[in-house]
């Protein structure tokens, strides 16, 4: 875009100093935009290409003028293909049986939705929860009890929110691990403090769940190494990494700051070609989970768990299936 003078630098070293003469700062969720970051600042305009935003202090932005965007469903795709890839390992190394199991989703904004039609066309059965969905009077979701009671695996995709009658901060708490009856797979990928992080190993040292996938950890990045050990799959917060989604998260940013500034048209944003192509496959799942196998990810951060931040920051080419051509039978 012409005329715009643009600084690149590393989410966690962006400070007040550096943005003091600022009008536009577009971030991700590792720069926490508060009185502490923009007090004296020139910053009038924040874009976060992220679908998340609670690392910006929204009152305080109002309060001095600051309009803000996020990036709703920016990423969903690539969190979906996440679950994808754990649901068919789950099936190939764990004997779940998908078309035969409940699914229960907790969230069901852009992701949560995506991946219900996802599993729908599965043959799995699926149960939607989403409080604030339900109590505005819309149809087809059931409560957080019926999940606990009949899920064989629990995914969650809500937004982090610590006060009101439907916050979010540690659902998945003690009593909520306490009152599963199938003992589930449990799957995070949403944000880490929705799960109580002592109330997760103990259900898993208690069995009350089968295992868990965890994507998003309390703390990060000192996430809790003990879990990381114990857990099917650990990940470093990359569930919605791919090149895909990183592409559409910018693209939107830009158009808002554009719009914002009248810069004029924002030129297409293309993600690189994929790294390497795909082997003549037997199965559609095999062809996928070659496309994205989230072992690659956890075997690295097992190995390396000090590296959390620098495993986020230097994450390698990932794309989507729609970036690939490749023939083979359907799903089974």
């Amino acid at each position: 875009m012409m005329g715009v003078d643009a600084v690149y630098v590393p989410g966690s070293h962006i400070d007040n100093a550096l943005v003091r003469y600022a009008d536009a700062l577009i971030i991700r969720t590792r720069t926490r935009c508060d009185a502490t970051l923009l007090e004296g600042s020139s910053v009038r305009f924040i874009a976060t290409a992220t679908i998340g935003y609670d690392h910006i202090d929204t009152a305080y932005c109002a309060s001095q003028g600051i309009r803000w965007t996020n990036a709703p469903g920016c990423n969903a795709a690539s969190v979906c293909q996440y679950i994808q890839s754990v649901l068919l390992l789950l099936q190939k190394e764990r004997g779940v049986q998908l078309a035969e199991s409940t699914i229960g989703i907790i969230g069901v904004g852009h992701v949560g939705t995506l991946v219900a039609n996802m599993v729908t066309t599965w043959g799995m059965r699926v149960l939607l929860c989403d409080p604030p969905r339900a109590e505005r009077g819309e149809q087809g979701f059931v409560s957080l009890q019926e999940i606990a009671r009949e899920a064989d695996i629990i995914t969650l995709h809500t937004p982090l929110t610590y006060e009101g009658p439907h916050r979010t901060w540690h659902l998945a708490d003690e009593a909520f691990f306490g009152s599963l009856q199938r003992k589930p797979y449990f799957i995070n990928t949403s944000r880490g403090e929705t799960t109580d992080t002592r109330a997760l190993q103990q259900a898993l040292d208690s069995g009350f769940i089968a295992q868990c996938i965890i994507d998003v950890w309390e703390h990060e990045p000192h996430i809790d190494r003990h879990l990381l050990e114990c857990c099917y799959i650990g990940t470093p917060h990359i569930a919605g990494y791919s090149a895909d989604g990183k592409a559409n998260a910018t693209r939107m940013s830009l158009e808002a700051l554009s719009t914002h500034f009248g810069l004029g048209k924002v030129p297409p944003i293309t993600p690189p070609a994929p790294d390497k192509t795909i082997p003549q496959t037997t199965s559609r799942a095999e062809a996928l989970l070659h496309i994205y196998n989230p072992h690659t990810d956890s075997s690295v951060l097992k190995s390396h768990p000090e590296d959390f931040e620098l495993l986020r920051g230097n994450y390698p080419l990932r794309r989507e299936e729609t970036a690939y051509r490749f023939f083979c039978r359907p799903l089974r």
